[in-house]
């Protein structure tokens, strides 16, 4: 039988046992740890126009402000914004809304770059806003796609609905590896 788990709170005069709680909870969070009552899944929650989105933890790398220094890449295509030096690695930095077709995103005090986690194709998508994680139990999804006004159905990898709300899941490796995004020169 487990014994509950001891809150921080109660280990603040102990700072050994507390390093020890903190290292098992970054533990079980590292390895994927799910809920008591089933496997749950995580996402990071964005808006393009007026619609909302999800895209899986595991391919998302980082959320950053617009930077402020962006670089034309001579002969690509409109939506390639251009690239940004983040920490010394050149990311290319793509309008997503303008990649699908729905007009140039305005970028604002909420516009953010969500960056792909890709090996092999790096990316920084402007979107409208963050609006932070989501968790969903793993039985609300459903792989059938919803209709989007932004007309995105094919990169999406499914929906989570809860109550009254619908989460499209916008599979970001879709994205990145289709011919369509790659094809970013004129």
């Amino acid at each position: 039988m487990d014994t509950p788990p001891v809150s921080l709170r109660e280990l603040r005069d102990r700072p050994f046992d507390l390093l020890l709680a903190l290292e098992a909870r970054g533990g079980r969070v590292a390895a994927g740890a799910r809920t008591v009552d089933g496997d749950e899944w995580v996402g990071v929650a964005f808006r393009l126009g007026s619609e909302h989105f999800l895209a899986a933890r595991e391919e998302t790398r980082e959320v950053l402000a617009v930077p402020v220094h962006l670089t034309r890449v001579p002969g690509a295509r409109p939506w390639v914004r251009g690239l940004a030096n983040v920490r010394g690695q050149l990311l290319p930095v793509i309008d997503l809304r303008q990649f699908l077709g729905s007009g140039v995103t305005p970028v604002q005090r909420q516009s953010r770059v969500l960056v792909v986690q890709h090996r092999e194709i790096p990316a920084g998508l402007l979107v409208d806003e963050v609006l932070g994680f989501r968790r969903f139990p793993a039985r609300d999804f459903n792989a059938a796609p919803p209709p989007t006004l932004l007309r995105c159905e094919h990169y999406l990898a499914g929906v989570f609905r809860q109550a009254e709300e619908t989460w499209p899941v916008f599979g970001l490796r879709r994205l990145v590896e289709s011919p369509a995004f790659l094809a970013a020169a004129r």
